[in-house]
């Protein structure tokens, strides 16, 4: 089979691979489409991310959905031809995190694409059968592909308590900033703030039906949320940009005893706010990584138009222009790239 491998910093290369073969409990799937995540960027471009470091080769891509091929001898859950979504973290099952629901936080999570565990951009994965989700006649195989981004803007929401006539800020543009904002207003949020220093990535937070946008350099978030929004500040805040800055105006913007969550991975930047600033605005400040127990909810929201993962979509590559891809993803004015693995679909 074909993989996409990163043979180098700020190199991939296509290479011939054995076919992987599948457990009792595994589904074979030939991969179709695979998000460009910004961990992926990162790894690509320098290596290595948030401690993770590459020892090449390696593959890259968590977000995506394929078709199944294959099933294994105990499988019954999922049959061949299948469209799926695939769920990248494979937990232990055994910790204390696993056992009391919360395996995303699981220390021995195996997941895709963070070494040393190979990514989706290949022709095919072999990954467990409860960790694959049916996709519906009327949801895309690239929709499919952005459950992952979706799940993780969709637990984020869940982390700030985002409800039924909140205001909200989100930093930052990028796939996970657009789609928070989605899903916050889906849970009913009244007013939603985005910020950005990208002209287009703001046209498209419009588009998308986004309240109030703010470029950054020409105009300060927190006088905006103050006069357009409420003199006291925002009930929640959504840090999705890694940005310094961005990271040290989300206690300017939100009101006393309002909630801080933090979803984008800085290079290096600490808390926004000394422990006296935090007492007396009785400030929650969260983090929110990965998610848990949302690809069926997220994959029924896509089906009911409830969200929209395809409008963020800025391009789409073959498989034999998976470096270029990744080359047009890292530019200031793409959202989200994704790359089309298989010829056939």
């Amino acid at each position: 089979m074909r993989t996409c491998a990163l043979t180098a910093v700020g190199e991939l290369s296509l290479v011939e691979r054995d076919r992987p073969q599948i457990e009792s409990d595994e589904v074979l799937v030939r991969i179709d489409r695979v998000g460009i995540c910004g961990s992926d960027l990162h790894y690509y471009q320098h290596g290595e991310n948030s401690g993770n470091v590459v020892d090449f080769p390696h593959v890259l891509g968590h977000e995506s959905a394929g078709t199944v091929v294959d099933v294994g001898s105990d499988v019954d859950s999922v049959s061949e031809s299948d469209r799926v979504a695939v769920e990248p973290g494979i937990p232990c099952g055994d910790c204390s995190y696993c056992t009391d629901g919360e395996y995303h936080l699981c220390k021995r999570m195996e997941y895709m694409s963070s070494p040393p565990v190979d990514g989706a951009l290949t022709e095919y994965v072999a990954w467990p059968a409860e960790l694959v989700y049916p996709l519906p006649d009327d949801v895309s195989l690239r929709e499919g592909a952005l459950v992952e981004p979706l799940s993780v803007a969709m637990h984020a929401c869940e982390r700030g308590g985002v409800s039924e006539g909140d205001t909200v800020l989100v930093t930052g543009g990028g796939p996970i900033g657009q789609l928070v904002s989605e899903v916050a207003m889906a849970r009913g949020a009244a007013d939603v703030v985005l910020t950005d220093v990208v002209d287009e990535k703001l046209r498209l937070a419009d588009r998308r039906g986004v309240d109030h946008t703010v470029d950054v350099t020409s105009e300060d978030p927190v006088s905006v949320v103050r006069e357009r929004v409420d003199e006291d500040g925002v009930d929640v805040v959504f840090e999705s940009s890694g940005a310094e800055s961005a990271i040290e105006l989300t206690t300017e913007a939100v009101k006393r005893g309002g909630t801080v969550v933090f979803v984008g991975i800085p290079l290096d930047a600490g808390l926004p706010a000394d422990v006296v600033e935090l007492i007396g605005g009785e400030y929650d400040l969260k983090g929110s990584f990965r998610f848990r127990d949302t690809y069926e909810e997220a994959i029924e929201g896509i089906r009911t138009g409830r969200f929209d993962v395809d409008g963020i979509v800025s391009f789409e590559s073959p498989f034999a222009e998976t470096q270029a891809a990744f080359d047009r993803a890292i530019e200031p004015e793409s959202v989200k790239g994704v790359v089309r693995v298989s010829d056939d679909s």
